[in-house]
């Protein structure tokens, strides 16, 4: 699985970037949220990567965050929505918005995306309801985005070490936005074996 590419900014043409690493040039897909904040061509950049290997290709798709990068794997999950719809739910809404229209069950949001009518809006949210919620948490904090994805990494390495959704929701609430990861993870087994 290739997880991230560092490396010079080569060319931009929605929804596509050619990500120049080592003398490679790797074609990568980006969710407009993704694509719009990207630097001027020429320019340094890291993506997070998800690698799809079909029979007749293998795809890159790319995200400046782990929080996008993570809601990303759980669209594709879901029966019906592969990475063209994942794509496009993310380019159409925020992550903060998808968790809160995972969290109200609110389909009208969902069907506002091209390509997603009202039986996949319903089936997406109806799927996406308790595994979601550690994906998306730091989305409906008051902090940065930078807090997004720390909080969710932290939670999806809590779920990864056996503990339950609700108790790694519980367990990145009360932790500051701007700790790194690992200090987080430390933080946050520390409160649950309390």
């Amino acid at each position: 699985m290739i997880a991230l590419i560092s490396g010079i900014l080569y060319a931009k043409a929605p929804p596509r970037v050619i990500l120049q690493a080592s003398g490679i040039g790797y074609e990568i897909d980006l969710p407009m949220s993704s694509f719009f904040p990207l630097p001027a061509v020429g320019a340094p950049v890291t993506l997070l990567t998800h690698l799809v290997v079909r029979e007749d290709a293998q795809l890159l798709y790319g995200f400046l965050t782990e929080a996008e990068r993570a809601a990303f794997r759980e669209l594709i999950k879901i029966s019906g929505v592969g990475p063209r719809i994942a794509l496009a739910v993310l380019s159409g809404m925020s992550v903060a918005q998808l968790s809160q229209s995972v969290s109200l069950q609110d389909a009208a949001s969902l069907v506002k995306v091209p390509g997603i009518g009202k039986k996949t809006a319903e089936r997406m949210l109806l799927e996406l309801k308790g595994r979601f919620a550690p994906v998306l948490e730091g989305g409906h904090g008051h902090a940065g985005p930078g807090s997004t994805g720390v909080s969710s990494e932290v939670a999806h390495a809590l779920v990864s070490l056996g503990y339950s959704e609700k108790e790694a929701q519980a367990a990145v609430r009360g932790l500051p936005p701007e700790l790194e990861v690992s200090e987080g993870i430390r933080q946050a087994l520390k409160q649950l074996v309390r």
